[in-house]
């Protein structure tokens, strides 16, 4: 019987080197590899003489996660360069070389040594999901397999600087007032928690029956007082629940979509990035010439919303029965009327990229527009949560002085 063998697993280390090339110019970067010894075997291979390689030592990670803008801004550069004739592993090596930041440095280079190895673009990109998602290795596979690689990267470089802007657009039109009211009950715990008690101690002094709208606050003080480990406790609780809930249940994820579409002020701008996402997606797709049914595949997985993705993956089906686009999308009751009369026209016109190309314009325009509307609606209105919150307490306090200054 032939004994067992054991996979052996050879460490990686990130080194730094230095050496000159052929033409004696000076050069350095950064490799992963078991060793100094097979660094400098690898640089050798590629015509480098090395001078100096040095392990890199960090204190901890030291490492940022990779953006979707810089995920963005890596598109832009290979598309520029390849334009310009730069040979695709030595783009690589340059947007490594020029990237501050670290993980993203690693993760490229770690792209380039795949790609040296033997492996096709495409296929070195899906080695790392969490930041090229299927829609991303698709593009890329239809450059390669076209010949038309550049012109595909400078399409996925405009489409993840769309989506990563209308992204920020929708995280701004939510963020600020969170933020904003979320310090406003901050301002009120401690008002409550220090504040209050020391009134509290001066009224006793009066002897004087407290107005019912200060014995309130100071009922509430106390509470704070009391139990705040549990004002504290029940809202970490909560956000930790609510996180595992919508990890581990697609009903409750479902749920929410659907609810946060429905939000009054909110609603709107999540609908219109969600049609304005669909379409930029599809445009992208159908212009490096993937099929219309692989391409509502991927455009299902970008949707960003359950709701719609679950509604794509529906006219996916349909549409490969035969059934035009623009009746899926009309069916389906997610998209508004303008967009589907214009995707059936540029249908009709086989110009299908084009049209969804504008719809995606108009309704990242509209959002835009909307976030802009909404942040100046949303200050009139945090000034008076504010001023209720903090305004309600200082009249409270100040209610027996009245009482007494009018007795007197």
């Amino acid at each position: 019987m032939a004994k067992e063998q054991k996979a052996v697993v050879v460490k990686q280390h990130d080194f730094n080197w230095e050496g000159t090339d052929r033409k004696g110019n000076k050069i350095k970067g950064q490799m992963s590899g078991p060793g100094d010894a097979f660094v400098k075997l690898a640089l050798r291979k590629q015509g480098v003489t090395p001078t100096r390689v040095q392990k890199q030592f960090r204190l901890g990670s030291g490492k940022k996660p990779i953006t979707g803008q810089e995920i963005a801004i890596f598109s832009r550069q290979m598309s520029t360069m390849m334009r310009a004739g730069v040979p695709l592993v030595q783009s690589l090596e340059l947007v490594a070389r020029g990237n501050e930041n670290k993980s993203m440095t690693e993760m490229i280079l770690s792209i380039k040594a795949s790609i040296e190895a033997g492996l096709p673009f495409a296929e070195a990109l899906s080695k790392h999901p969490r930041q090229f998602d299927d829609l991303y290795v698709n593009l890329v596979e239809a450059g390669e397999k076209s010949g038309a690689l550049e012109a595909l990267l400078d399409k996925i470089a405009t489409y993840k600087e769309k989506t990563e802007s209308i992204k920020k657009k929708v995280k701004k039109a939510l963020s600020y007032p969170t933020a904003v009211v979320a310090v406003a009950f901050i301002v009120t715990g401690i008002l409550l928690y220090f504040v209050i008690p020391q009134f509290e101690s001066l009224f006793q002094g009066f002897g004087a029956d407290l107005p019912a709208f200060t014995k309130l606050v100071v009922s509430l003080s106390h509470f704070v007082t009391a139990y705040w480990w549990i004002l504290i406790l029940v809202p970490v609780a909560g956000i930790y629940a609510f996180k595992e809930a919508h990890l581990r249940s697609a009903n409750f994820r479902r749920f929410l979509d659907r609810m946060a579409l429905k939000a009054p002020l909110f609603g709107d701008i999540l609908y219109k990035s969600a049609v304005a996402r669909f379409a930029r997606t599809l445009s992208t797709m159908f212009a490096a010439g993937v099929p219309l049914v692989e391409a509502m595949d991927s455009v299902a997985k970008a949707a960003g919303n359950i709701v719609y993705t679950e509604g794509i993956f529906k006219m996916r089906d349909q549409i490969s029965t035969g059934t035009q686009l623009q009746l899926t999308m009309a069916q389906s009751n997610l998209f508004p009327a303008m967009a589907v009369q214009m995707i059936g026209i540029g249908e009709e016109s086989g110009s299908l990229d084009a049209m969804c190309a504008k719809v995606a314009d108009f309704y990242e325009e509209e959002v835009d527009n909307m976030v802009d509307n909404l942040s100046s609606l949303m200050e009139p209105m945090i000034m008076a949560v504010l001023g209720v919150l903090v305004g309600g307490l200082v009249v409270a306090m100040y209610l027996p002085i009245f009482k007494i200054g009018q007795a007197i």
